[in-house]
């Protein structure tokens, strides 16, 4: 009985933590408008001009519906990759991380309160891109549609909260911010995320499968059967496989600031 009581006692204390290290998490981060602003407006703006405004005529006519699921993947990379690669460096630089370790706090709850934070974003990001598709973009999904591609990319963050996670923990604070828009920019085009990747050359459709933003862009772009037409099996085994590899870097990485 008194484990049992004890064992309620940790888990209430576990949420508390959590649930105190991610609000603290997301209120760090809401106050910093230079993160804030251009995460939750550019995928927003793109979406506007690209697809609402021009092309309305490309993609067999479904532009607005091909770009609603990529800048959607577009829109959930930066929170993730920014949040691990650029904060997880800085506070590594500045010796908050050590102080997270030390502290009695399960270093768990400090990577899970960014993960959290990230698909926060991304929610916001979604569903605004949602709004702008239905009302101004004439994007019509069904219900199980909506619901999929919402869930698909709200998963798909935690792909590139483990890439970032590696990079944060790699790099110097002061070069992450470049080195994650090195890294984070070039993918996005490369994995035709601003532009359909059926107008590219054939070797960069072919360089487009070592991204895992072109695997979860064709993840949810097949819920709207608007896919390259690949087997969905290829593309989730192609995340989950660079999503282990930079989890075996990360940990390597953690384990050296042991």
């Amino acid at each position: 009985m008194i484990s049992q009581i004890n064992s309620m006692r940790q888990s209430v204390s576990l949420s508390n933590i959590l649930w105190l290290e991610t609000r603290n998490e997301i209120l760090k981060t809401f106050r910093m408008p230079a993160f804030v602003i251009p995460s939750l407006i550019f995928p927003v703006m793109f979406y506007v001009f690209f697809g609402v405004l021009f092309n309305q005529s490309g993609a067999d006519g479904n532009m607005s519906h091909y770009l609603i699921a990529t800048y959607g993947v577009f829109g959930i990379m930066g929170p993730a990759l920014f949040s691990f690669g650029v904060g997880v460096a800085v506070e590594k630089d500045q010796g908050w991380f050590a102080v997270k370790r030390c502290s009695p706090m399960p270093i768990s709850a400090y990577f899970i309160s960014r993960i959290l934070t990230s698909m926060i974003f991304g929610l916001i990001i979604v569903l605004e891109l949602f709004i702008i598709g239905a009302v101004f973009g004439d994007v019509v999904l069904t219900r199980s549609q909506w619901i999929l591609t919402l869930v698909s990319l709200l998963l798909g963050t935690l792909p590139f909260c483990v890439l970032g996670l590696w990079i944060g923990l790699t790099i110097k604070g002061q070069a992450a911010p470049a080195i994650v828009n090195l890294i984070y920019l070039p993918m996005a085009f490369l994995s035709g995320l601003w532009i359909p990747l059926g107008v590219f050359p054939e070797f960069m459709q072919n360089v487009a499968w070592i991204f895992p933003a072109f695997h979860l862009s064709q993840m949810v772009l097949s819920i709207q059967g608007l896919s390259l037409g690949f087997d969905l099996i290829w593309h989730l085994l192609s995340l989950v496989t660079m999503s282990a590899i930079a989890w075996l870097l990360a940990a390597r990485a953690f384990n050296k600031h042991a």
